[in-house]
Order: C-alpha cells, then sequence, then structure tokens
C-alpha cells in the first residue's frame, strides 16, 4: 500500500476556508471598484487646447492665447482681463486635472495656476477651463480661468 499522509482535520478545514475566501476576495472588490471610462478623441482635443492655453499663459504669448479663445470668451472678458491673464512676472507652472464631459462638445478641466510673486513665494489659483468644439473637430476655449 501506499504511504497515506495524515492531516488533522482542524488544519484541512482551516486550508478549505482560506481558500474558499481567497476565491471570493477579488470579485468582490472588483464589485466595489468604479469602471474608469477611457477617453475618447474628443477628449484628448480638448485637454490638448487647454494644455495649449495654459502653455500661452505660462509663456506670457497672449497672441496665441487669444487665438485659443472663442468668441464668447472674447466678449465676455475684457481686453484688460485677458491682458492681466496673460502677463506673467516670474516663473509659473500649472496642473490640469482629468476633465469631465458637461455635454457633447464640450469639457471643463480643473486647474491650478501656480506663480511666483515679487515676493518669491509661490501662489497656487484653482479654477477651471471650459473647452469646447466650434466645428469641424476645431476646439476653443470658452471660459478662461
Amino acid at each position: 500500500m501506499g504511504l497515506m499522509l495524515r492531516i488533522p482535520f482542524f488544519r484541512t478545514a482551516a486550508l478549505g476556508l482560506s481558500l474558499a475566501y481567497l476565491a471570493f476576495l477579488p470579485s468582490s472588490v472588483a464589485a466595489k471598484a468604479r469602471p474608469v471610462a477611457s477617453p475618447d478623441s474628443n477628449y484628448a482635443a480638448a485637454l490638448a487646447t487647454a494644455d495649449r492655453l495654459l502653455q500661452a499663459w505660462q509663456t506670457g504669448d497672449i497672441e496665441h492665447g487669444i487665438v485659443l479663445l472663442t468668441t464668447r470668451a472674447k466678449r465676455t472678458t475684457t481686453s484688460d482681463l485677458v491682458e492681466k491673464f496673460f502677463s506673467n512676472e516670474g516663473a509659473s507652472s500649472y496642473e490640469v486635472a482629468r476633465g469631465k464631459l458637461l455635454r457633447r462638445g464640450r469639457y471643463e478641466f480643473p486647474v491650478a495656476l501656480v506663480d511666483t510673486a515679487s515676493n518669491h513665494h509661490a501662489r497656487r489659483h484653482f479654477s477651471t477651463i471650459v473647452v469646447v468644439n466650434t466645428g469641424k473637430n476645431d476646439w476653443a476655449v470658452d471660459k478662461l480661468p
């Protein structure tokens, strides 16, 4: 006869319960996790437009910045405010967080603008940028931060 290995019952039961717990663990964890929607090409185009506007802000390039604004944004914002927005007198940087679809062809991106004041202290300004599809896959900024 072959050699029989004797395992006490309580060890076998504990091992069986542990394996059963591990078998159900991934499905319960996956059930609690929210699915993340993959960004589409419209999202990428809107994000690229927001990034171009913020690059213009960072470099103080008002000409390239104004080109990215919608007619509505130009009408609702005074030229003094636009000039003030693009005038940077020190080191500046920005962060763009995950945007959300407001409605078809319209995205909103939370942003943090970081600039260095004359006293060399960095200041963060939190706001949002709204980017819209103006037609023929052309994107423009409808709301400045």
